[in-house]
């Protein structure tokens, strides 16, 4: 009898076991659901941006994306708006104040009270300090810490008369620890984090949950836009050919659904991709020690480049053999997937 019944033990086992796996991982995924909801993505019209934006489209939100190149807006909006989503794209200079507040403003009327504001929108500027001029530093805030802050000071009211209403604020691993010839970019960073972490304080008691996400580095193609200074070739190829390893970087899509299963659950913050955690970590527990480590990386660095190397250029403008060699291949490939290129590339 015992050995006849056993089968049905072992089938009943394995039917918890899923029941068990399946719950964690709805729970996991969180129950708030995107359908129907309005979102709005800050820098939304490529990279990561619009990779959000094709997720949020595909669970049937309504979708705001907001940038400055119109002809790169309007190719994304095509795109997005294929299969009959309804989807607003709006040019926008996100560091003017006014604009953001318009921006704000112009979705509501269109779609309806921003369920979800994705503050996604960036820059990043590479090279020596000694090249990083006040111009840099501004920029970098005016893009990561007084852009989000408009933003989120635009789309508060509603949500608390709602009581309800999640804001995502992508950060970066460079807010949690400081990386090499990225001083502007890292300084921001930090700022948005503790901008993000205060308003999740204080907005909790509302409804209103805020996430940062920390990511390491994405593969979204979107190097070629970065701002290079000092030796520009070798600066720019360091550059791109750290933003194609896959054991350093990760996935665009897999670090989007990433971010909206933190979304869903209402999480306080998530580091996204085990080299952040990792770094994160250890600077959490040695920052001196890793902080020291740090500067041994930057000695391997494109050094100072004179007078000359104060001048900005593009990714695109410093490309090297290097740069389009093999080794960038996964970038090349984001790059197109991503609508990282011009029309006539």
């Amino acid at each position: 009898m015992k050995q006849k019944n056993q089968p049905k033990w072992l089938a009943l086992a394995g039917m918890g076991a899923v029941v068990a796996a399946a719950a964690l991982w709805s729970n996991r995924r969180g129950s708030y659901e995107l359908a129907g909801r309005v979102v709005l993505i800050t820098g939304g019209s490529r990279g990561l941006g619009l990779v959000l934006a094709r997720q949020a489209v595909a669970e049937g939100a309504k979708v705001a994306i907001c940038a400055r190149d119109a002809e790169e807006l309007e190719r994304a909006r095509q795109e997005l708006a294929a299969g009959g989503t309804e989807v607003v794209a709006l040019q926008r200079d996100l560091t003017d104040p006014e604009a953001v507040r318009s921006l704000i403003a112009e979705v509501q009327e269109q779609l309806g009270f921003i369920d979800v504001l994705i503050n996604n929108a960036g820059i990043i500027t590479a090279g020596p300090l000694d090249h990083m001029e006040l111009r840099e530093y501004q920029d970098s805030m005016d893009t990561h810490f007084w852009a989000p802050l408009h933003a989120m000071q635009a789309v508060l009211p509603a949500m608390r008369r709602r009581g309800e209403g999640r804001i995502i604020n992508i950060a970066s691993v460079g807010g949690k620890v400081p990386i090499p010839h990225l001083a502007p970019y890292c300084a921001s960073k930090f700022a948005l984090v503790g901008l993000s972490e205060s308003f999740r304080i204080e907005l909790k008691q509302h409804g209103i949950l805020v996430t940062t996400i920390c990511p390491n580095l994405l593969r979204t193609g979107s190097a070629r836009h970065a701002i290079v200074k000092g030796k520009h070739k070798e600066e720019y190829a360091t550059f791109v050919v750290a933003d194609s390893l896959p054991v350093l970087t990760l996935d665009a899509e897999a670090a989007a659904r990433r971010i909206w299963s933190a979304c869903r659950r209402g999480d306080a913050e998530v580091i996204v991709g085990t080299p952040a955690k990792l770094l994160a970590g250890l600077h959490g527990l040695i920052p001196g020690t890793t902080t020291d480590l740090l500067s041994l990386v930057n000695r391997a660095l494109p050094g100072e480049n004179g007078e000359l190397g104060d001048e900005r250029r593009h990714g695109y403008e410093s490309e090297s053999a290097v740069s389009r060699s093999w080794v960038t291949t996964l970038t090349r490939k984001a790059e197109k997937e991503n609508n990282e290129l011009t029309s006539d590339e």
